[in-house]
């Protein structure tokens, strides 16, 4: 007895020693084998790029998982309680791990011999979503014990529940509960009703398919069983069981809803963040604000649609895209989903035609909608016979349409439809604030969905006479002045290939001697050819080179002076910027500030400021490239421009504090209108991608579009005009002759003159002009 008594106590000894053996050891291993999990403190969850105008509206996402963070003291209360009912109601009283919930899962494994049920407390959880893996193996769980023990000892349990509902996977790339509302239900979090807190709560058990898109039957029952759980608990009372119990299903996919349309800019920055930070943007949680201004990249997409469209009507209706047959009863729903295969491209929307009398026709849309279009929604339709001829104008819709045609509609501004199509040919819209390069609104193109090459930033054209002024204010830096009178007489220039340039004015008139600011405002090409050959190729293109442009987009002939140089929009509206402000190169940029998750600032632009007096010692002063004289010269004959040169259209606005100046290419290529006042820069081109005719003049192609646009961006403003500038002097000369005008001579008419070059009793004349002209002939290759 004594002998088996002892056995009894060396066993009990060696169970104690053994049982504290095991907890030192598993203390070593959660100190120093298990991760550490100081982190969770700061934890970076993965959180997609957002990008956002300056003003505050969300532009774009990117980023695989959605995912909206919120801290636990804005999670409401009844989700919280649904969540608890449901996965973890002794949450607050364990230390991590429920040892009755590891019971019954042990006790389901021995009765069924499966791993039915794994016991998991929301810590563990946590443990595992962030440290482990999910396969069920008898080691991991223990190291998500391990770890949910360690866990509860460095953090809060409201820490601990706002990671596990800010991480857990809730269905259809919505990670955390922040998200899963805007997915699922298109609200924030604290808008959802008890039976939505319930759906939610009840998705982590299986979120693909017992989510309500993928299942609503499964997904119902599911979030039943979370009030039910609630109910008992004493969540909620009897009243609101059966109301939330009795409500529907209402959950349905919500894209993410972006403030601002502005694809082009949002793929500009999403380019130009990837090349700063490498892939992490996508998950680090980013937030981009832009220098775009929501309202005035409102009004660009408008402008740009509006014009366009109004464009490609111009040139008559090209016809269906497909026919789908005679339309009956039985393929109506075939030919609803066929519809919702083609995509809304800027507000364009696929219809099929299912019904024609003599003044409308009814059209299916892909909602299931039919919808009448008038007559007055198609009468515009003239057949195009091809690019220079319309057929005759159509009486009755038989002559545009036919049965089953897909066709384009978009709504009008009476709330009708009307007959549409979507562009051939493109278009682009840029404004910047001239005194820091700032870019206001960027449109690149018709769609983005359509075509994603950003005509603003890298389609390079040749900008016709809108390239003009920079010439001319090379002139003006060389001494010519604006009333320097050159002959616009007929020029004929041998090529290299031995071949003749004749070139001509639009007009194919010839206008005799003509003042430069004459030239500049009816836009005459053979004023501008001579005034090149004058100064002379060397000195021109390296004078162009102050406004941003590269030798390599300046052709070395003499058809630089009518425009043939490659250049953006983006880097024309840069050009222009000089004259806006006065001679000061500015940067154009698009990125304003980046902040990372925590809210902190990690990139703050710091651009070039066109400061010119009372500058602070801070400010990166932009450099002078011009005189503030040539540009107050410049800009005054670009503002005669619109008042009654090729862009008098413009007058229609009512501003006097504007200039500009269009630009067509050979055979009418590019069409362009280049305008800005001290507070804003805008250029405005329509083209194909592929070089073909608009069959249009600036004039009458981008004119309107950059009309429309400045209008309404000023609208509210008071008128600015470029201050005159030391050195400039007005004086009265004979508008023959350009020569300074004798007192009493009433034909006498005023020009600004810098003070070097005041005129005196003789103006410079192109006496030598056939010099320059034979020094040239045999190197130009032209057109």
């Amino acid at each position: 007895m004594n002998h088996f008594l002892g056995l009894i106590r060396k066993t009990i000894i060696f169970t104690l020693l053994l049982s504290v053996a095991i907890v030192i050891g598993a203390l070593y291993y959660m100190e120093y084998e298990l991760p550490d999990i100081d982190a969770l403190n700061t934890v970076q969850l993965q959180v997609p790029l957002q990008i956002y105008t300056q003003d505050g509206k969300l532009i774009a996402t990117f980023g695989e998982k959605r995912r909206v963070p919120v801290p636990y003291d804005k999670i409401p209360k009844p989700l919280i309680e649904a969540v608890l009912a449901t996965e973890d109601q002794r949450y607050f009283q364990h230390n991590g791990v429920d040892i009755q919930g590891l019971g019954r899962a042990a006790l389901q494994l021995v009765m069924t011999g499966k791993k039915l049920q794994g016991g998991s407390t929301i810590t563990m959880q946590v443990a595992r979503s962030f440290y482990l893996t999910r396969h069920k193996t008898f080691g991991r769980k223990l190291r998500e014990i391990l770890l949910a023990i360690k866990i509860e000892h460095k953090l809060k349990k409201e820490k601990i529940l706002e990671l596990y509902l800010n991480k857990v996977f809730l269905g259809n790339r919505a990670y955390g509960v922040g998200a899963a509302a805007e997915v699922y239900y298109g609200k924030h979090l604290s808008e959802l009703t008890i039976d939505q807190y319930a759906m939610l709560a009840g998705l982590p058990k299986a979120p693909s398919t017992l989510n309500p898109l993928a299942n609503p039957e499964a997904a119902k029952k599911r979030r039943d069983h979370v009030l039910a759980r609630m109910h008992e608990q004493g969540y909620i009372d009897d009243a609101t069981y059966k109301k939330a119990i009795e409500a529907p299903l209402d959950a349905s996919y919500h894209d993410l809803q972006t403030e601002v349309k502005a694809p082009y800019v949002a793929e500009l920055v999403r380019e130009q963040l990837e090349q700063m930070y490498g892939d992490s943007i996508y998950t680090d949680g980013f937030r981009v604000y832009t220098t775009i201004l929501s309202r005035l990249q409102n009004i660009a997409n408008v402008s740009v649609r509006d014009n366009l469209l109004a464009y490609d009507q111009r040139h008559g209706y090209r016809g269906a895209s497909q026919n789908m047959g005679i339309p009956s009863i039985d393929n109506m729903d075939d030919w609803e989903k066929e519809l919702r295969k083609i995509p809304v491209l800027n507000g364009l929307e696929p219809a099929a035609v299912v019904e024609m009398t003599t003044k409308s026709i009814t059209v299916l849309r892909s909602n299931g909608d039919l919808t009448i279009i008038p007559w007055s929604g198609l009468s515009w339709a003239r057949k195009q016979v091809n690019a220079d001829y319309l057929g005759p104008r159509p009486k009755q819709p038989n002559q545009i349409v036919k049965l089953g045609d897909v066709v384009r509609i978009m709504p009008t501004t009476h709330g009708n439809y009307q007959l549409a199509q979507v562009p051939k040919a493109e278009a682009g819209l840029v404004a910047l604030n001239p005194q820091n390069g700032a870019i206001l609104s960027m449109v690149g193109g018709f769609d983005f969905q359509n075509s994603k090459f950003n005509r603003i930033t890298s389609a390079n054209r040749q900008p016709g006479s809108s390239f003009k002024p920079f010439v001319y204010s090379a002139a003006l830096e060389k001494g010519f002045t604006l009333a320097t009178v050159i002959n616009d007489a007929p020029i004929v220039i041998e090529q290299a290939d031995n071949s003749l340039w004749r070139p001509q004015n639009e007009s194919h008139k010839f206008y005799g001697p003509t003042r430069l600011r004459t030239a500049i405002i009816e836009s005459r090409n053979l004023v501008s050819i001579r005034l090149l050959a004058l100064m002379g190729m060397p000195y021109t293109v390296d004078y162009l080179k102050r406004f941003g442009f590269m030798g390599s987009q300046l052709p070395p002939g003499l058809s630089l002076a009518l425009g043939t140089a490659l250049v953006t929009p983006l880097q024309m509206a840069q050009a222009y910027a000089i004259f806006a402000n006065g001679g000061l190169k500015v940067v154009p940029y698009i990125i304003d500030n980046i902040r990372n998750s925590q809210d902190q600032v990690i990139y703050q632009a710091r651009p070039l400021i066109a400061c010119t007096k009372n500058c602070s010692k801070d400010t990166a002063v932009a450099p002078r490239v011009i005189s503030a004289q040539n540009a107050f010269l410049i800009t005054s004959a670009l503002h005669d421009v619109i008042e009654r040169g090729t862009a008098k259209r413009a007058k229609n606005i009512g501003r006097t504090d504007l200039a500009g100046k269009t630009g067509t290419t050979q055979n009418q290529v590019d069409a362009w209108f280049a305008g800005y006042s001290p507070d804003i820069v805008a250029v405005a081109w329509v083209g194909f991608d592929y070089n073909q005719s608009l069959h249009e003049y600036g004039a009458q192609a981008a004119l309107p579009m950059w009309m429309q646009f400045i209008e309404s961006a000023l609208k509210g403003k008071a008128e600015r005009m470029i201050e005159q500038p030391p050195g400039i002097v007005s004086i009265r000369i004979d508008p023959i002759t350009g020569k300074r005008a004798s007192a009493n001579d009433p034909a006498a008419l005023f020009e600004y003159f810098m003070l070097p070059h005041v005129p005196e009793k003789e103006n410079m004349t192109e006496d030598t002009v056939p010099s320059y002209m034979e020094h040239d002939q045999a190197s130009d290759s032209l057109y």
